[in-house]
């Protein structure tokens, strides 16, 4: 962990007693997907993707300071009003892996209150927007501490904590589109952190739609953490890397085009690729469900009939999101309606677009 000593705190003093400080930071859907990673939190292959809008995380982190430093993390957890002990060991681990980043940690007992827009477990990447927003919160206070920080050094120091606590976290600082994991057609990039796509966008992906179908909201039976493990000695872990970078090169050139075929062909092959990787691992097993396959088909149908640009990409897990330029974002909605929601779990979707990342509330 000592490899990145620009992120280390100046000697600190002159903290701040007691105050509370509210952030909000979004999910965020790759494109260009990460599925395997080297310790710590590092990515095996660069990965892109589209900052949601709608769906976030709203963290309040209120802190007091201690008259003696404590031996261990004083912190409560408040999960939408609630307490919430199974996420506990999330954040202590957390706070471990960052605390040479933040040496403030253990002069303050902190109470984190967070609640998402989106239903928990909905297979929306809830970790990405609760690390983004707890990271964004501790950035403040650092702020508040160290006011040389400049505000691209804080969201660079942001990104690089976010991404200790859950990988794609990294990813949902900023917006529209960012980039986590270096790769040698995207200047600036880099495993320790997401930087945002240094390039102007076309206008083709201003607003771009992102609708989510609830197709099960169960937990998955395979974590996330335990799948990227597996590809460690994937018999198509290398091959696998080299397409995800060939693939990055390739949506560069189209997000700056404007090229929605290739964007279309690019996003659903990633999509699959990824799930082709959990089928081929050993343990092998299949996240999608029976309504995901349903809702695939139906989407290349759809877009063989009326020419539209929709198409679908995937998380690790059974639902789907539907992305396609706002222009036609009417026509999408009467078929998602008329089609697709008999595939969702209680009808469930929700309707989000392209965003710009964290807010200080």
């Amino acid at each position: 962990m000592k490899d990145y000593p620009q992120f280390i705190s100046p000697e600190i003093s002159g903290l701040p007693n007691e105050g509370k400080i509210t952030c909000t930071a979004p999910s965020n859907i790759a494109l260009v997907k990460y599925w395997g990673k080297k310790p710590v939190q590092l990515p095996e292959n660069a990965s892109i993707s589209f900052t949601l809008d709608t769906c976030k995380t709203i963290t309040s982190l209120s802190y007091k300071k201690r008259n003696i430093a404590s031996k261990d993390f004083d912190f409560d957890l408040l999960f939408e009003g609630k307490p919430k002990s199974d996420f506990k060991p999330k954040i202590q681990s957390f706070f471990e892996r960052i605390e040479e980043y933040l040496p403030f940690l253990k002069q303050y007992t902190f109470t984190i209150e967070t609640s998402n827009t989106f239903p928990h477990s909905s297979g929306i990447a809830s970790s990405a927007s609760g690390m983004s927003a707890l990271a964004y919160c501790l950035m403040q206070l650092e702020k508040k501490i160290n006011q040389d920080i400049s505000d691209a050094e804080l969201l660079k120091k942001t990104s690089f904590l976010a991404r200790l606590g859950s990988g794609s976290a990294c990813r949902s600082l900023e917006g529209p589109i960012t980039v986590w994991g270096s790769h040698p057609d995207i200047e600036g990039s880099s495993d320790a952190f997401a930087i945002k796509f240094p390039h102007t966008i076309h206008h083709n992906f201003k607003n771009y739609q992102d609708t989510i179908l609830l197709i099960d909201k169960g937990e998955k039976q395979v974590s996330s953490t335990v799948g990227h493990d597996l590809m460690h000695g994937h018999p198509f872990a290398q091959e696998r890397f080299k397409q995800a970078a060939d693939n990055l090169t390739t949506l560069k050139d189209v997000l700056i085009s404007g090229d929605l075929d290739t964007f279309i062909e690019v996003v659903e092959s990633e999509a699959l690729t990824l799930h082709a990787m959990m089928m081929t691992s050993l343990p092998y097993f299949i996240l999608m469900k029976p309504n995901t396959l349903s809702v695939i088909n139906k989407v290349w149908e759809y877009r063989k009939k009326t020419g539209s640009k929709l198409c679908f990409t995937l998380d690790a897990g059974a639902n789907v999101h539907l992305l396609y330029p706002d222009s036609e974002k009417e026509e999408v909605l009467d078929f998602i309606t008329s089609e697709l929601v008999a595939y969702c779990q209680n009808g469930q979707y929700i309707c989000d677009k392209i965003g710009l990342g964290a807010e200080l509330l």
